[in-house]
């Protein structure tokens, strides 16, 4: 990896976002966890309870000399809902909100520019409530959540939810995905 970059989103559950994200070339990792709250070292059962303040975010690792953080916003901002406040589909909660992580000022720049120009095409059919933050904590989620969609494919879940938003990315962006 010649230019290694870090992308934080938080876009609903991560068993959801997780293989959207892997499945994209120039991506090496994608770590689910938690970020964006108030409690240190949180464990899932708390962020379930939605008062930690976290929400359950994804942290891509990139080679930008592959893939920008362009191109990974646009797919992340395509694959889920960006303009429903604290809810995914029946997820519902502080802790399935959309946002992005800025690492740096070009991130923020970009984030901002980004959905400024998705609401200017009306893509969504209300605006989008994506936070935009700085850089935070990010605390890894459990071991048994990671690439939890692809020790359980057959998980009612990942069929119903995760399968068909990685297939859409897919089918979309079919020159990004990896061979």
């Amino acid at each position: 990896m010649n230019n290694p970059q870090i992308a934080i989103f938080a876009g609903g559950c991560f068993w959801c976002t997780e293989p959207v994200f892997s499945q994209i070339k120039g991506v090496s990792k994608v770590e689910s966890g938690y970020i964006g709250g108030h409690t240190t070292n949180p464990t899932y059962k708390e962020i379930c309870n939605g008062d930690t303040g976290h929400a359950e975010g994804i942290r891509i690792t990139f080679d930008a000399n592959a893939v920008s953080f362009e191109t990974l916003l646009e797919v992340f901002l395509v694959s889920h809902d960006p303009n429903t406040l604290n809810r995914q589909g029946n997820d519902i909660g502080t802790q399935y909100r959309s946002a992005v992580f800025c690492q740096h000022q070009a991130q923020h720049d970009a984030t901002v520019k980004m959905i400024a120009e998705f609401n200017a095409a009306q893509i969504y059919s209300a605006p989008i409530v994506t936070q935009i933050n700085g850089a935070e904590t990010f605390y890894p989620a459990e071991d048994y959540h990671q690439d939890y969609f692809a020790k359980n494919p057959d998980n009612p879940y990942c069929l119903a939810v995760a399968a068909p938003k990685a297939a859409k990315i897919r089918a979309k962006y079919a020159q990004l995905i990896k061979n």
